[in-house]
């Protein structure tokens, strides 16, 4: 590929980036909202929950309009509009979700908040759908792990300063909440809304293909042989599952981790919050190391870049803990951990089927560690869990939607519906948690990452007989 090329791809893939951005800052802005709201409408802990409820839930709703819609045009709908355009609708409809804040905010209607935030993550739900699998075409096929990891390290950028960005334009300087009124929360996403349709318009005149030629490729190359349905590919049905249960062991790890501080550490619930923030953060850190071969292909820079990166994000993380003045004293011993995790990017040599199955590995020891100690070795070690949690979502994707061809935008719709792992799984081990104790209910964590290894080994032999090999440019090729 000549460096023009290469930039070109670049510039395709920086308006991408911007989506993902949005993606991660909206969902952990969510955290604001919920306590906002439950103050505001006078809620209870469970229906202030319905804040993520209507979010996550749309997006499983908007996967089956989506196949719905495919099915009355007999034709998937993105194959018929094109990936840049399906996602600017998308970024439309989630600025239509945004202007909802307005009338809500003015009428003091919970159930009109919701239907805004709903909005948006339909909208949300439409943009997966087309950039997870665009970020992997926009280059070769070896690397589109990375490139969607990189966008991952994006996603996690705008987790970290999403909340902070809207509690100061929620409250601004002010630390009480009494006077809070819920008419300030509409000023934020109107301007979110704006943001949206501002990129929308980018991406429109922007030079992302509105059929990605390696989509194109694959759809020539399985020519006789294309299936009807995404789902007769064997690595896309696995691939369901796994999504499924990634989405629920990252998220269920952490949302179980303050009951077991609070209940067997003696933690407090304000001295929590650092610990989950290093959660997180290793998801950042294990994302930017798992990204830097989308960046160059040169294997000394690699190296170099192998250390560098991880420890560059952990002093966001670091920094943004100063910033709220928390002690720095307890984390700095994380940084030998982080070593485990250069250690086996190494060792995966850029191949997403063998990093999914060390990592997943990874997942299982850092678990087990965690269930048979105690103390802050416990606590490190369930957060350690984010930085093998990392790079598993553009894995996972990757091979799933991997020789689909045609069926490639409907594959990766079937993934986006099982986000709703995420909230299934974290209910199972709560309810496991009340029989067999909050630190033995990890076992739910340890039993997803055996699927994830499963996954791992089996379908490297299900894409080699399809002819796709990971590997070619470990043997000479790039």
């Amino acid at each position: 590929m000549s460096s023009e090329n290469v930039q070109t791809k670049w510039g395709q893939f920086i308006p991408l980036v911007i989506v993902f951005f949005f993606w991660g800052f909206v969902a952990a802005s969510n955290d604001i909202l919920i306590p906002v709201f439950k103050t505001a409408f006078h809620l209870s802990q469970g229906e202030s929950q319905l804040v993520s409820l209507a979010f996550y839930i749309a997006y499983t709703v908007g996967s089956l309009i989506y196949m719905g819609i495919s099915v009355l045009i007999k034709e998937d709908l993105v194959n018929k509009i094109g990936y840049k355009n399906g996602l600017s609708l998308g970024l439309l409809i989630s600025a239509l979700g945004t202007l909802l804040f307005y009338p809500a905010a003015n009428t003091g209607s919970f159930p009109l908040m919701l239907s805004g935030l709903f909005i948006v993550a339909l909208g949300f739900s439409l943009q997966q759908t087309v950039a997870n699998p665009l970020a992997i075409a926009l280059g070769p096929i070896t690397t589109g792990s990375q490139r969607l990891t990189l966008a991952g390290g994006i996603n996690n950028l705008g987790t970290t300063i999403g909340p902070l960005i809207v509690s100061f334009a929620i409250f601004g300087s002010s630390t009480g909440s009494s006077t809070l009124s819920i008419e300030s929360v509409k000023i934020p996403y109107l301007i979110l809304g704006l943001a949206f349709l501002l990129v929308a318009i980018l991406l429109k005149f922007s030079s992302l293909p509105d059929k990605p030629a390696l989509i194109e490729e694959e759809i020539a190359h399985d020519g006789a042989t294309a299936k009807k349905s995404a789902l007769q590919y064997p690595q896309l049905v696995m691939g369901m599952i796994a999504i499924f249960l990634y989405v629920g062991v990252e998220v269920s790890t952490a949302s179980n981790l303050p009951a077991y501080m609070e209940s067997k550490l003696g933690f407090l619930t304000k001295d929590v919050a650092p610990y989950i923030s290093l959660y997180w953060a290793s998801l950042m850190i294990g994302r930017w190391t798992g990204a830097i071969e989308a960046f160059t292909d040169k294997a000394s820079l690699q190296q170099i870049l192998r250390f560098v990166a991880p420890y560059l994000a952990f002093g966001v993380f670091l920094a943004v803990n100063a910033i709220a003045k928390h002690d720095l004293t307890p984390f700095y011993i994380y940084g030998l951990i982080i070593l485990v995790l250069i250690a086996a990017d190494i060792a995966s040599k850029g191949n997403p089927a063998r990093m999914l199955l060390i990592f997943s590995a990874l997942g299982i020891v850092a678990l087990a560690i965690g269930m048979s100690t105690s103390g802050i070795v416990s606590v490190y070690a369930f957060t350690s869990v984010g930085l093998f949690c990392s790079t598993l979502w553009p894995c996972i994707f990757t091979l799933a939607v991997s020789g689909l061809g045609k069926n490639t935008s409907q594959g990766s719709s079937f993934l986006i519906m099982m986000i709703m792992g995420g909230g299934v799984i974290s209910w199972l081990q709560g309810f496991v948690s009340e029989f067999i104790g909050i630190q033995a209910s990890y076992v739910v964590g340890i039993l997803c990452f055996a699927y994830l290894a499963f996954y791992a080994w089996s379908v490297s032999g299900i894409l080699r007989k399809q002819g796709i090999n990971f590997d070619k440019k470990l043997s000479g090729g790039h």
